[in-house]
């Protein structure tokens, strides 16, 4: 552990020094002026951007490129590198009323995921993700991810558990498209390679703290630390996405099963 001064911290030394722990596409972290004074004791490094990233799994990685695609400056922060968030684990695959294998809609879908949630989910976005699953997938295809193939040479999908037919009385649903038992890794591995060709900013090993929010209740960045240096991180930004699952795992036991907290 090592610490610096903010007498050094705007020489070029300095600077280096911080770049040297941020991975990035094209260009390099910037530092932007100071937004105001917080504390000598230790080291605070101002950014600033149109959108900032937190979290760089399947969901962070797509949702960072897509935000550089629309033209947003963006940076992505991650605690570890990106190839080894948690998505890497994922084996099973990914539903999508594609049809390869048998006659399927995502109607069908949607009704195993609301039935599967014990009616307890969001319907509205159930019902979207299900309706648009087949377009992810394709994406995904098109951005290079290696499905399993069927002998015809479409994307292979595989029976899995609380999938069903003609709203659960037609049998066993095979709707999931699968690389092989390491779908996870594929995917993201595809997603962090064609983010690096977009002009999008990482911050690797970066340990988000806290949201930085306006007298109105909007969230306007975050605050970070580097785990190299331990110097923190103020990223000022217009639009935060929040891709972490942990926030929301969260949120989803602190409403369904409230008696944990008490």
């Amino acid at each position: 552990m090592f610490r610096i001064t903010t007498q050094a911290l705007y020489n070029q030394q300095a600077r280096k020094l911080v770049n040297r722990f941020c991975v990035v596409s094209k260009n390099k972290p910037e530092a932007g002026p100071s937004q105001g004074h917080l504390t000598d004791k230790y080291t605070v490094i101002d950014h600033t951007y149109d959108a900032v990233v937190v979290g760089a799994g399947g969901a962070g990685l797509r949702a960072a490129f897509g935000l550089v695609e629309l033209g947003f400056k963006t940076a992505c922060i991650s605690k570890l590198f990106p190839t080894r968030s948690h998505t890497v684990a994922a084996q099973g695959g990914i539903n999508a009323a594609l049809g390869n294998m048998t006659e399927d809609d995502w109607r069908w879908h949607a009704y195993d995921t609301i039935k599967g949630s014990d009616w307890l989910g969001d319907q509205d976005a159930i019902t979207y993700m299900c309706k648009e699953a087949p377009k992810a997938v394709y994406e995904l295809e098109s951005y290079g991810l290696p499905f399993s193939r069927t002998p015809e040479g479409k994307i292979y999908q595989r029976a899995f558990g609380g999938q069903s037919l003609k709203f659960g009385t037609g049998g066993q649903a095979y709707r999931c498209c699968a690389v092989a038992d390491r779908t996870g890794h594929a995917m993201l591995h595809t997603l962090f390679g064609r983010a690096l060709g977009y002009d999008c900013i990482f911050f690797v090993e970066y340990f988000a703290l806290d949201l930085m929010m306006d007298d109105q209740g909007a969230c306007r960045g975050v605050v970070c630390m580097s785990m190299a240096d331990g110097s923190i991180h103020r990223i000022r930004a217009g639009y935060t996405v929040n891709s972490n699952r942990w926030i929301w795992e969260s949120i989803s036991i602190m409403y369904i099963c409230p008696y944990l907290h008490r």
